[in-house]
Parts: C-alpha cells; sequence; structure tokens
C-alpha cells in the first residue's frame, strides 16, 4: 500500500471514530433523563401522630330483651358519634363477645378508656362484663344501667358505677358485694315520670347518661396535658348541668 493510502485509511478510522463517539454520547444524553426517572424516590414518611383520647374510647351500649324496647341506646349511640366518640350497639346477649373484643384491643394499646351502658337486662348484663374485664386486668372508667332487673348484684368494680332505677317498678338499686372497690351510686329516677320501656328514650336521662360520658373523656383528654406546664383554665364539664347523683 502506497504511504498515501494509509494516510486516508488512518483519516478515514479517525473520522469514524469519533462519529461513532458522538452517537454514544448523544446517546447516553437521550437516555440519562429516562434513568434518572426511573429511580425510586421515598417519600418523607410523616411522623406518627399521638392517639387522641376519643381514638382510644369505646362506649358499649347493650339493649335489653328482643332488641325492640331499648332503642334509646341507637340515639344515645348516634349522639356520641357525632362527638367522635365510638359507640357498639348491640343485645346484651353478646356481650361476652363484646368483652373478648375490647380486652384484646386494651392488651394491644388500640383502647384505654371502656364506658359500658345497658338497659333492662342489658343493665343485668353490665356486673357480669365488668367482671370478666377484671379478671384479664382490664379497668372500665364507667357503667350506666338504665333500670337493671333481677336483683343486680356488683362483686367487682368500675371505677364508677351509675345504676338510674325506677323504684316502683320493675327496676332494682344494684347492691354491692364483699370486696367491691370503685364508686356506686343508685339514682332513683322515678320523679322524671319515665317508665322501665320509655327510661332509655326519655330526653333528660339520655342527657344525664351522655353527660356522665362526656365528663369520663373530658377527663383523658385532660390527663395528657396535664405534665405540660400550666394551662388555661378549663371548660366547665358536661356532667354539671346534669341532675345530682343521689345514693
Amino acid at each position: 500500500m502506497r504511504p498515501h493510502d494509509r494516510h486516508a485509511t488512518g483519516a478515514s478510522y479517525l473520522s469514524a471514530s469519533r462519529a461513532l463517539a458522538r452517537q454514544f454520547v448523544l446517546g447516553l444524553c437521550l437516555l440519562l433523563p429516562l434513568a434518572i426517572g426511573t429511580i425510586p424516590v421515598q417519600a418523607a414518611q410523616p411522623a406518627p401522630a399521638a392517639q387522641s383520647p376519643l381514638a382510644t374510647t369505646h362506649v358499649y351500649l347493650l339493649r335489653g330483651v328482643l332488641n325492640i324496647f331499648s332503642l334509646g341506646l341507637d340515639t344515645i349511640g348516634a349522639r356520641l358519634e357525632a362527638q367522635g366518640i365510638p359507640v357498639t350497639v348491640t343485645n346484651f346477649m353478646h356481650w361476652s363477645g363484646l368483652a373478648d373484643e375490647a380486652i384484646a384491643a386494651y392488651k394491644a394499646g388500640r383502647l384505654k378508656t371502656i364506658i359500658l351502658v345497658g338497659h333492662s337486662s342489658g343493665a343485668t348484663a353490665l356486673p357480669d362484663m365488668i367482671a370478666k374485664f377484671n379478671q384479664f386486668g382490664v379497668p372500665v372508667k364507667l357503667a350506666i344501667g338504665l333500670d337493671s332487673v333481677f336483683k343486680t348484684k356488683l362483686s367487682t368494680g368500675a371505677e364508677r358505677y351509675i345504676n338510674l332505677y325506677i323504684s316502683d317498678g320493675p327496676g332494682e338499686p344494684v347492691r354491692a358485694a364483699d370486696g367491691f372497690r370503685g364508686r356506686l351510686d343508685n339514682v332513683d329516677v322515678r320523679s322524671t315520670g319515665v317508665g322501665h320501656v320509655s327510661i332509655d328514650k326519655n330526653e333528660l336521662i339520655q342527657r344525664r347518661v351522655i353527660a356522665e360520658i362526656d365528663a369520663v373523656v373530658l377527663r383523658q383528654h385532660k390527663a395528657p396535658a396535664a405534665s405540660a406546664g400550666p394551662t388555661a383554665k378549663p371548660a366547665r364539664s358536661a356532667a354539671a348541668t346534669a341532675p345530682p347523683a343521689r345514693n
């Protein structure tokens, strides 16, 4: 091969190499945005919010026989839900299964404040339900019975137990057994004019029940803030407007 031919061949090879390099760089420039777009970006996770007392409160409302004489509990439940308080309304015959669910939720930390309300046979079932909670070391903040029947006896404690009964009707005072712990209030509501079937539907009684529940929830709201230092003067408890309890 002549020198001139070798020079031409070298120049041609150099030109081709440069062209190939330009194509390679151009390809990288085109692919780079696509490659960057496929890199997964993990979103920042928000810090877990503290559970509010409402989220860890549950009110269990137990109807009486046949589910047709205690529909005032449904009204109470709806009013509590409107305040953001979780509720379950069901027949008294389901009390044991409800207790199992609540105990599991309490042990898992999802539930802290348990409140029970029952009418007629639903009120009569409350001491058994409380005893089951106590057996597993689960506290009951408040229990309210509406005209409990069949000589109800409270053997173990809720922090407070209120029995609203009609002294000239089928309902009776709840008796405290030996070793009872907590506060028991038997309140005769005969003067309100209610009967055994209407007690749960009476507006004054419903307001009393809701006020007592609100008072418990209000205390639970205050508790986490107690260590935060001085605060503004607390609002008046809703229970202050309710009829006073009488033993």
